[in-house]
């Protein structure tokens, strides 16, 4: 029996947006290109369009060979893993799609195979090129591609060149987005902008918010009061622009780890902005934070880009993070490092309280991040620390993979503050409301890009 071997690909400038699809057949046995087919689809999703992709990659081989074997390679692990019957297919619609590739040829003739994207460049490329052609009101043609000799290792020159590998890169951390921000008494002091990273990464439109450098661990919580000003040199520019410049695009490093960041729906003691870390009495979310966390699990439902759930121990997170995980299908797995700030002696009080009672403890943690609250609670430094040695641990378990991180204030403002290079200050201006969504992009070379932060738009 012959063997076919399909690389198929998708993609889309805005999450919905201008998107398109790629797919190439080869011989297996010789690697030899036999076939080419590439569609700009108008506006869809990046998933859709990776459906798409592998359904033209599919009809392309049938009409080759309806008899033969086929082997299906994609750098989508939510295709990959869907079409292998691993993970549940929630999304109404990606199953019409899903159901019709699965009819091309007898499930028992075709495999499937995640890689990674720098793999992929072939199908990548004509994807792009598609979402050009459309662009421009024109049909792609094959006679005009340059797939193949860019995946075979060929130059590729021009705007054309910036927009396959930037509008991708780009692309990328929406591909996975929807994240929140919550219970934050600190929070009223909303936040300045920053980007860490000037170079390359500028490319990537970081839409950023205050943050602060990984070298210090340090976040603001879900408690700091309105009233007490953070230093002016917190802020900076609210967004930093790609290079206009033809022909420019950021280097190639592969498809981001992305953290949807969520912060838990409400609980009772946040619409009286209390101290509730996690050495208080752990409470459950309210009746508005149950449909808060209900509206959050139906917006990434209709996205339909987050492949894995990670939440905080806590309850309130545990119960958000059920809510999102029921309807997307999925799995909740739990890491420690997530969970919020232990605030001792604070617990329960509102920051005026704080103020009552134990003033010099309140103007020392105000002014240092090694500060602790009164009565052996947890210090910014080592939340900051312990939060940083979580993301390291998810941007290797999910590379390439978009994780929704159910979690509160401090680790949320920490995980933003760090991937922007903001001083530790920053975390006095930044605000999260409860079920709120930011979305972190963590690249190969270590940089990190922000967006969405503290949308709440689902919630409307």
């Amino acid at each position: 029996m012959r063997e076919l071997v399909v690389e198929a690909d998708g993609g889309s400038r805005g999450n919905p947006g201008p998107a398109g699809y790629g797919a190439v057949v080869r011989d297996a046995a010789t690697g030899q290109t036999l076939a080419e087919t590439a569609e700009y689809l108008g506006v869809a999703t990046n998933n859709v369009a990776e459906y798409r992709g592998l359904l033209a990659g599919l009809r392309a081989a049938r009409e080759l060979d309806p008899g033969a074997a086929v082997h299906v390679r994609m750098d989508s692990k939510l295709v990959v893993e869907q079409m292998s019957g691993r993970w549940k297919i929630k999304h109404p619609g990606m199953k019409p799609l899903a159901a019709e590739a699965a009819g091309v040829f007898p499930p028992d003739r075709v495999t499937y195979e995640w890689i990674p994207r720098a793999e992929n460049k072939h199908a990548d490329r004509l994807a792009n090129e598609a979402m050009d052609a459309g662009a421009r009101g024109e049909a792609w043609s094959a006679s005009g591609s340059t797939a193949e000799l860019d995946a075979g290792g060929g130059s590729r020159t021009g705007s054309a060149d910036a927009r396959a590998t930037g509008a991708r890169s780009a692309a990328e951390p929406l591909r996975e987005v929807s994240a929140e921000v919550g219970d934050d008494p600190a929070g009223a002091r909303a936040g300045a902008s920053r980007t860490g990273a000037a170079d390359a990464r500028a490319a990537k439109a970081v839409a950023a918010t205050a943050t602060a450098p990984a070298s210090v661990a340090a976040p603001a919580s879900a408690t700091a009061p309105a009233s007490v000003a953070a230093p002016a040199s917190a802020t900076a520019p609210a967004s930093v622009a790609a290079p206009a410049a033809p022909g420019w695009g950021p280097p190639d490093m592969g498809a981001p780890a992305t953290f949807v960041l969520l912060r838990h729906g409400e609980t009772p003691l946040t619409p009286q902005k209390r101290f509730s870390g996690s050495g208080g009495s752990d409470p459950a979310l309210s009746a508005v934070g149950r449909e808060q966390a209900a509206r959050v699990a139906e917006s990434l439902a209709r996205r339909g880009t987050v492949q894995a759930i990670v939440s905080s121990p806590l309850a309130r997170t545990r119960e958000t993070a059920g809510v999102v995980a029921a309807r997307l299908g999925l799995e909740v797995a739990v890491d420690e490092g997530l969970r919020e700030t232990d605030f001792g002696a604070w617990e329960g009080l509102t920051f005026a309280e704080v103020r009552e009672r134990h003033p010099e403890d309140l103007d020392a943690w105000l002014a240092s991040p090694d500060a602790r609250p009164t009565g052996g609670g947890e210090s910014f430094a080592a939340t900051g620390a312990r939060v940083a040695a979580a993301r390291d641990r998810l941007v290797a378990a999910y590379a390439g993979r978009t994780v929704l991180l159910v979690s509160h204030v401090t680790p949320i403002k920490t995980l933003i503050r760090l991937a922007l290079g903001a001083p530790p200050e920053s975390l006095f201006r930044m605000e999260l409301s409860a079920a709120s969504l930011s979305a972190v992009a963590h690249y190969a070379d270590g940089g990190a890009s922000l967006r969405l932060f503290n949308d709440t738009s689902h919630l409307r």
